[in-house]
This record gives structure tokens, sequence and C-alpha cells, in this order.
């Protein structure tokens, strides 16, 4: 691969049609693994360990990530020839060529029957370290991944924009692929998707679908995006969106009648939207707001999350989905009010993320402390997981509108009798930080006003 710039290459290599890594096994599960095991060997150990990544290194150990943590997998430590022989001898010759030439590469690795593992490799100051990502043998299926059930209503849009967001290695391709499998399943359409780089092998179904990988099947992801939009395509998978140009082209194909699916490596759906209006310049991003409020659909924002008992990860939600409400805060630039609309439409499928964690730690899925660890606000989890006692006398003394505010806030299902004479926030409250706080502070003017609001809503 002749590569004089490494971030736009400008050849591309002869191989491009890539393994899928199904079919039979042509090896055993190994037993154990050492410095001297060959790059396969490790990698199926590692599958067959529930392991998510794999770090190979010199002057390190074999080290695999399990739930989060990482383990070191062998007493011995690999010397920098051990490495290089063993990633030399697994890297195709384009890739190794492009490897010595500009000491980073990224390729997806398949051992068949044994699925796919995606390969960052790079030269440091000790020579070489390879990074694997272990990906899904299988495409699991919705109702088995915990999300929200009004995520699959994301799925029937014909046009507009999907975002998935958070931190690397939350999940993100695998709730993507969730999504288009369901299309897949479910829709005639033609399916593009632009990846870098293909994880996960869609078999078609119901839908045409056409894969294209980075630096494999095309040089740039604008180039890909541009060259989609005459393929007759219905939907557009982006595995990430990451600069101006990208952006804007995702968001011009979603207002021109196609459906757009992309990740983000955001934190939270406020943060989400606030980044693709912000990578535009100041003089546009009112005029992007006005795009961005009519053709995103919705944010699934998300992060892993350790059990409570050790066995495994569990996903935690943020779900926005955009109504004509939150569209216009979007359109009028008040995105701080998201989150209380979030709160308000929780009947609808909205959830926030710290109120997510909280129930994950009421349930006993994960611990209170990791909760916290978790939140974007350690004292709003707090707060709901510490169910706080209200006074109904001092509830209704302090109130102006006496037994009225307290019965609608039992009406909307914030706040539970608990005994004769206290009430407390309900268990199951999906409350934002705000009312948490108003009624912490027995704020009960601004407790009104928001009932109001609600009322409006019925």
């Amino acid at each position: 691969m002749s590569t004089p710039d490494e971030n736009n290459p400008v050849t591309l290599p002869v191989h491009f049609t890539g393994n899928p890594g199904r079919g039979k096994a042509h090896m055993a599960v190994p037993s154990q693994i050492g410095p001297d095991s060959p790059l396969d060997e490790i990698l199926v150990f590692a599958r067959h360990q529930n392991a998510s990544d794999v770090h190979i290194g010199a002057q390190k150990p074999i080290i695999f990530r399990k739930f989060g943590q990482l383990k070191n997998m062998t007493d011995q430590i690999l010397n920098a020839d051990q490495i290089s022989r063993l990633i030399a001898a697994a890297l195709p010759q384009d890739f190794l060529y492009h490897f010595e030439q500009t000491g980073d590469a990224e390729y997806v690795h398949t051992i068949n029957g044994y699925g796919r593992f995606r390969m960052a490799i790079m030269k440091q100051r000790n020579g070489w370290d390879l990074t694997a990502r272990v990906i899904p043998m299988n495409i699991p299926k919705f109702e088995d991944t915990g999300m929200p059930a009004a995520c699959a209503g994301l799925t029937k849009w014909s046009q507009g924009m999907v975002l998935v967001s958070g931190p690397a290695g939350c999940g993100k391709t695998t709730t993507l692929a969730v999504l288009v499998e369901m299309i897949n399943q479910n829709r005639h359409d033609h399916i593009v998707t632009i990846e870098e780089p293909i994880e996960i092998v869609y078999e078609p179904k119901q839908c045409q679908i056409t894969q294209r990988e980075i630096k494999t099947h095309t040089l740039s992801q604008g180039n890909a995006l541009r060259a989609a939009l005459r393929e007759d395509p219905d939907i557009l998978v982006i595995s990430e969106l990451r600069d101006l140009s990208t952006i804007q082209l995702a968001v011009s194909a979603a207002e021109t009648g196609h459906l757009v699916f992309g990740t983000m490596n955001t934190v939270n759906a406020v943060q989400t939207i606030s980044s693709v209006i912000d990578s535009f310049p100041a003089e546009e991003q009112s005029i992007v707001r006005n795009m961005v409020s009519e053709s995103l659909r919705g944010v699934i924002c998300q992060q892993l999350v350790p059990k409570k008992d050790g066995t495994g990860m569990v996903p935690a939600y943020e779900i926005l989905l955009i109504t004509p409400p939150i569209a216009n805060l979007i359109r009028v630039n008040k995105m701080t009010q998201i989150n209380n609309a979030i709160t308000t439409n929780r009947a609808s499928g909205m959830v926030l993320m710290d109120n997510y964690l909280a129930e994950l730690a009421r349930k006993e899925i994960i611990s209170k402390e990791t909760a916290g660890e978790r939140a974007g606000n350690p004292a709003t989890v707090t707060q709901l997981l510490s169910n706080r006692a209200v006074s109904k006398i001092k509830f209704i003394e302090a109130a102006s509108n006496r037994e009225i505010v307290l019965n609608e806030l039992i009406k909307y299902g914030i706040l539970e009798e608990s005994s004769p004479t206290e009430v407390r926030i309900k268990q199951n409250a999906d409350v934002s930080p705000d009312v948490i706080r108003m009624i912490a502070r027995d704020d009960f003017d601004k407790i009104w006003a928001l009932l109001q609001f609600l009322a409006q809503r019925q």
C-alpha cells in the first residue's frame, strides 16, 4: 500500500474482499497460552475466555481485558523480537509494508470458525504493540440486548438521522448492528455502510447490503459518502461521524430523503447534538440548528458497566426521541432544557443516563458505588437511591396550593405515601435532578409550576 500521506492514501490494496470468519474451525481452542503461542491461538483463547480485548506488547505479558478490567494472562514477559515475529507472521503483506512505512496499521484479522478481530498495531518506545478487539460472532437479537423498547421505533423512519454515542469500547458498533439487522429483516431497502474497518459482516435478508471499508474499498470517508449518494441508497450507516465534512454530508443526506445511522464518541444526548452543531463554523450554526432539529430522529447514548456479581458487563442507556417540543429547543438553542424534556417524556420511552444507572443499582444489577462513579451527576444518583422521606404535614403547610401539589405529585408518580404521615420519592420515579433538588429544598412554588407544565402535556 503506497501511502505518501498516511491520512490520505493514494492507492488501495489488491486484496479487498475480506473473510466473515464463519464456517468450519480448523483448530481447537488451546488450553493455555504462552509467549511462543501463535497469534491465532491467542485470539481464539481470548474469545473462549469472553475477553473483549487483547494487548500484546514488548516488555509486557499477554494481557486480556475482561469485564472492563485488564488481567495478565501469562507470567512471562515478551521481548521485542517475539512480538515482531508474532505480528509479522499474521499481518498481510500489503498491511505489513504500510505498517513499516507509517508505524501504524489497522485491519480485521479473521479465523475460520472463530470470527473476526479488529487489529491495531503500532510502533512504540520498546518495539511493536498490538491491540485486538474481539468482534461478536453473531448480531444479538434486539430483545436480548437490554436496549429500551423505544429504540426499535428508530428503525421505522424513512428518512432522518439516528445517532449512537458513547465512549470507546462501550458497544456502539453492536448497537448499530442490531438496528441495521432489524431493518435487514423487516424492510426492502438498499443499505450502504461506510466503515473503518468493517467489523460485522451482514448477510442480506430482505435488504440489499453494500459494505465499504475506508482505505480498503475507498480512499476516504468523504469520497465514500459522496459516492454512496449516487448508489440509490435508502439507508446510510456511517461507522463514525468525526469531522466537519462527514457531518455535513450526513446531515445533508438525512435532509434529502435518506435514513442515516452514525456513531459519535460523546457521553450524553445534549453533548451529542451540540457536537454536531458546534463542528460547523459559527456563522453557519443557526442554519444547522434548523437542519438538525428537522432531521434528527433520536440519540442513543450508552456505556458498559460492570455487574455487581462480577460476571460480566451490563449496558446503561440514555434515550432521546425527537418530539416537536424538543425539536424546537434545538432550533432556538435551549439545549440546557432538553434533560428536563427527557424526564417529562418518560412515558414515550425516553430516559436519562443517571436515572438508568440508579434503576440498575436499585435492582442490584450494579453496585451503588459503580452507579455513582459512572453518573454524570453522582449527587443525583445518590438522591434517587436514598428515596428521601418528606413529612406530609410540612409539605401541606409549606405549599401555596396545599393538598393539590401533594396529590398531583402522587398522581404523576413522583411521590408515594410511605405511611399515614409521610410521602417519599417513588422508587421507580424517573425524575430529573431539578425535580429532586426542588423537593429537597421544599421549593413548592417551582414544583407547582412544573405540575402545571405536566398537566398541559396531558
